[in-house]
């Protein structure tokens, strides 16, 4: 049996997602050596099936309902948004309970305080990064269009983004015949939309890590194809099989989305993750017609982006299991909405995409040191915002690693909350 080498490098970082990618590409930056290791190629797990939105105008996090009605057709399943695998319910109830409590008014206003100065620094740090991989020209910044189907929900709509004006928002409110201007291709089943202005998009999300992580090799970083549960607690550091080649560091980040759990239980940590499925699945456009924008259909829970693929429809949340089947019902339900609003012609793809999107209950992402062991550290859990914040999430776990003064307090993000 040939024997192993050994290569070493100040970090090693777990996961080749965005948040990976990002942090390597941040402590790069700041004359760390570091290996990415990942069982897949960069950017084909969880980041490379969202609607490509760099969020910026999700200035309030995602929180349960309040309302009676809504919670009640979630309950029965009756809701395009939300589905539940009632088979996964004794495990995720007290997550389900916590998420609730967190999503009142007063713990949600906290919550968007401390996720502002990662917002806010959304769009800003991709466009950093872009430019520096030689991606910029996959940067479009026309934000996105959330669209109505009646004039109450509508109305709605209106108040609740003159609601956010605090955080200083741009949004534009289109009547029909404005939307009709902007999106021409769209049907007369939408009365009317909230354009919001601030956040970009990209058309292959999947395309742009897979440019990051390029960018991380050519500038001298190492990426190599490893099993993260693998990793090693030793004397110096932290170790890891590669193929052939033993990986050694001093410190070592965690960055696998919805695998994190996997590592962090096996370390002690004890950390209340659980996964919101969703599926995507791409269609060609009948005729010339065009989508200019993504397009969140409000009323029908799901989301229409076009991409390098064709028109992506995304849906809402299905709460089961990482490993369980997938049981893509939400796209059945979505897609006869879909065709209502927009002219498609037939699926691209056989079968749909699924995956996982790693969330915890107060919406707040973990980003830092791992309390019990010297030189872990940990970046995961970024709810329905993994694109957005992973270029400034990088930023500021480089900083901590680094000793930089941090742009923002990172105490909000500390595993530490968790006990």
């Amino acid at each position: 049996m040939a024997q192993s080498h050994i290569q070493q490098a100040d970090v090693i970082v777990l996961g080749a997602g965005i948040i990976g990618v990002s942090v390597a590409l941040q402590l790069q930056r700041r004359g760390r050596s570091v290996i990415l290791v990942d069982r897949r190629d960069a950017g084909e797990e969880t980041s490379y099936g969202n609607a490509g939105l760099i969020e910026r105008s999700s200035v309030v996090p995602y929180g349960a309902p309040r309302e009676l009605s809504k919670l009640m057709r979630y309950a029965f399943n009756l809701s395009t948004e939300v589905r539940f695998d009632w088979r996964q319910m004794p495990r995720i109830a007290p997550w389900l309970w916590q998420f609730w409590r967190e999503s009142a008014p007063k713990p949600l206003a906290r919550a968007a305080a401390d996720m502002q100065p990662l917002i806010e620094r959304s769009v800003s740090e991709h466009e950093a990064l872009m430019s520096e991989a030689g991606a910029l020209p996959q940067l479009r910044r026309a934000g996105w269009l959330e669209v109505y189907r009646n004039e109450k929900t509508f109305e709605q709509a209106r108040g609740a983004a003159t609601a956010l004006h605090p955080f200083g928002l741009n949004y534009e409110v289109l009547d029909r015949k404005a939307l009709q201007q902007r999106e021409p291709h769209l049907t007369n089943a939408v009365v009317g939309a909230v354009h919001w202005l601030d956040p970009a998009t990209v058309a292959d999300p999947g395309a742009l890590v897979k440019a990051y992580a390029r960018h991380f090799v050519e500038r001298g970083g190492v990426f190599l194809r490893g099993d993260a549960l693998h990793l090693q607690r030793e004397e110096a550091g932290w170790s890891i099989a590669a193929g052939s080649a033993r990986l050694e560091a001093p410190e070592a980040v965690v960055a696998l989305g919805p695998w994190t759990d996997k590592i962090s239980r096996s370390l002690g940590y004890k950390v209340p993750l659980v996964m919101k499925r969703g599926y995507h699945v791409h269609f060609e456009a009948e005729g010339d017609a065009l989508l200019n924008h993504p397009v969140v259909d409000a009323d029908g829970g799901f989301v229409l982006a076009p991409m390098a693929q064709g028109v992506r429809l995304t849906t809402g949340v299905e709460f089961a299991s990482r490993g369980s089947r997938p049981s893509p019902v939400q796209l059945d339900r979505t897609e006869p909405l879909a065709r209502q609003i927009f002219p498609l012609r037939q699926r691209i793809e056989p079968k749909p995409w699924m995956g996982s999107r790693p969330c915890l209950p107060d919406m707040r992402p973990v980003i830092g040191r791992g309390f019990r062991h010297k030189g872990l550290w940990f970046a995961f859990g970024h709810n329905h915002h993994g694109l957005t914040l992973g270029p400034i999430t990088g930023r500021l776990l480089a900083e901590m690693m680094t000793g930089e003064k941090a742009f923002t307090d990172p105490a909000p993000y500390a595993m530490e909350r968790f006990g």
